[in-house]
């Protein structure tokens, strides 16, 4: 039953599109402090996820990876994606565009169990709502999670266009 439901995605309002827009621009402004919070955190509850890092995966201290260039160069890459979904949320083709394209680096060159995806954006919506309390209502909590299956949908849908099996 899980599975079923993180293979499809409800449909973002567009109330919810409006919310999700004016959360993540208070979010985006903090852009790579951000993304290395969320990035550390996922790397501190799922520390399995570090094997695809090379620059990094032996690091264990939250601060040695805070001050990791590398960390920081991906922690942007992430945001950027989101971002780039974020600004293209009226734009479903983009969309799903933008996602086919890092679900299918992810899927091939880089080898990542699709499952890092779903708790990657649950991590996301974590300190989301702790660094941004006051903006993270619950309407807005409601429309993110709406965002991370839509994320995730349309990454898995990569993954098995491209014939993923491991």
């Amino acid at each position: 039953m899980e599975i079923e439901r993180w293979e499809r995605s409800e449909e973002i309002s567009d109330a919810e599109k409006k919310v999700i827009q004016e959360t993540w621009s208070r979010v985006y402004a903090n852009c790579e402090d951000v993304g290395v919070s969320i990035l550390i955190r996922f790397f501190v509850n799922f520390p399995s996820a570090k094997q695809y890092f090379s620059q990094f995966k032996h690091m264990k201290d939250p601060l040695e990876m805070e001050g990791s260039l590398q960390l920081r160069k991906h922690a942007r890459r992430v945001m950027g994606a989101i971002n780039t979904v974020v600004e293209n949320l009226d734009d479903s083709e983009k969309v799903s565009s933008v996602l086919a394209l890092v679900g299918k680096a992810h899927a091939l060159k880089h080898k990542v169990e699709p499952i890092y995806f779903k708790k990657l954006t649950g991590v996301m919506l974590e300190v989301i709502a702790e660094e941004f309390a006051d903006d993270f209502t619950p309407e807005a909590h409601g429309a993110w999670t709406k965002m991370r299956s839509l994320i995730y949908m349309h990454v898995t849908a990569a993954y098995k266009e491209v014939g993923w099996a491991q």
